[in-house]
């Protein structure tokens, strides 16, 4: 009973990104930036899951500005109270890649 328990449950986890998003360079700098000490694609953490960001900005023609904007200002209060810290450190084209690479999940 326990094996077939897990065989249900186990489908219930999230699916690991395909080699074609781990694969980016918006992937690659998320990394090298430290951005998945907080952030995942697709698993709960304390901070936004950048499916849920892509989805919220999906249509919306002004997001990536205001996203890529929003890595090196930082900001809080659009998805409950945590706190994004400022990242003015990356340069804004690696930003903008790294913005185009959230809103394409």
């Amino acid at each position: 009973m326990l094996a077939s328990l897990g065989v249900v449950l186990g489908g219930c986890q999230p699916e690991a990104p395909s080699a074609e998003v781990t694969g980016s360079k918006g992937y690659a700098l998320a990394q090298q930036n430290g951005c998945f000490s907080c952030h995942e694609i697709d698993t709960e953490s304390y901070c936004p899951k950048w499916r849920d960001i892509a989805n919220r900005y999906r249509g919306d023609g002004g997001a990536e500005a205001r996203l890529t904007g929003k890595i090196a200002a930082g900001g809080n209060g659009v998805w409950g109270e945590m706190l994004m810290p400022p990242h003015p450190q990356i340069g804004e084209d690696d930003r903008r890649t790294m913005t185009k690479f959230i809103l394409s999940l």
